[in-house]
């Protein structure tokens, strides 16, 4: 029934029906009476097949020339090469991000990570660190080539202080100070 239902439709492609295409007629439905033909019908036959599939063919010409215009507005995949850097999309790592409350704020790339390895023109071996809990093999769709900031963008972080083996931070002052879920959280 369903091998009969797609034979019976027409083709986006070709504008004609499958069958019709192939057997230069309609499928029959198994009821209707045959008669016999005579040497015109078999020449009327193997004309019409002709027609049919010579529109076929225009019609399958129109569409390849119509699916070349799609292809103009592709762009050539990016190459990465070993000792690259690279910042890796949140998409997949949303669950490792517990933290964040709102995906509209999170981040949408990480990094920088070099590639340590190419594995195809579709995948790419990184040093992730041990906190990031995902295969070291990703898709070249997962990352974009990461660029440096101008001096005037990049964030300043201050370096700690060691104050008995353990890292402190020195603060100029407390501007604020608010209750979030029990804790005390400062502004500085």
């Amino acid at each position: 029934m369903a091998e009969f239902a797609y034979n019976n439709k027409v083709h986006t492609g070709t504008k004609v029906l499958p069958f019709e295409a192939n057997s230069g007629q309609n499928p029959r439905m198994g009821f209707e009476l045959r008669k016999k033909r005579k040497y015109k019908q078999a020449e009327k036959f193997t004309e019409r097949i002709k027609e049919v599939q010579g529109e076929a063919k225009a019609a399958l010409a129109k569409v390849q020339e119509d699916m070349k215009y799609a292809d103009k507005h592709r762009s050539e995949a990016v190459e990465y090469k070993v000792g690259d850097l690279v910042l890796l999309s949140t998409k997949d790592l949303k669950w490792q991000m517990v933290g964040w409350r709102s995906k509209k704020l999170m981040e949408r790339f990480v990094g920088p990570y070099k590639v340590k390895a190419i594995i195809s023109s579709n995948a790419v071996e990184l040093e992730l660190p041990t906190t990031v809990k995902i295969h070291l093999v990703v898709n070249v769709s997962r990352i974009r080539r990461y660029t440096s900031q101008v001096d005037s963008q990049q964030k300043k972080v201050p370096q700690p202080v060691i104050i008995q083996g353990e890292e402190e931070w020195e603060i100029e002052k407390i501007l604020n100070k608010r209750k979030v879920q029990g804790k005390d959280k400062y502004l500085v």
